[in-house]
């Protein structure tokens, strides 16, 4: 998912440097979005993966 965020990043940056604002402002807004949602299951899974066994 990280690269995939990383991916959309070099797109909207390619995309901004040639003109394309409309295009460059989505795949920045989709890069931040796929950004967070890894942070977030990141971290959901660094505290369930902590539990000690029952």
């Amino acid at each position: 998912m990280l690269s995939w965020a990383l991916t959309f990043l070099i797109i909207a940056i390619i995309a901004g440097v040639f003109g394309f604002g409309g295009i460059a402002g989505t795949a920045a807004w989709i890069a931040q979005v796929l950004f967070v949602l890894f942070l977030v299951l990141f971290v959901i899974f660094l505290l369930v993966g902590r539990r000690p066994p029952l």
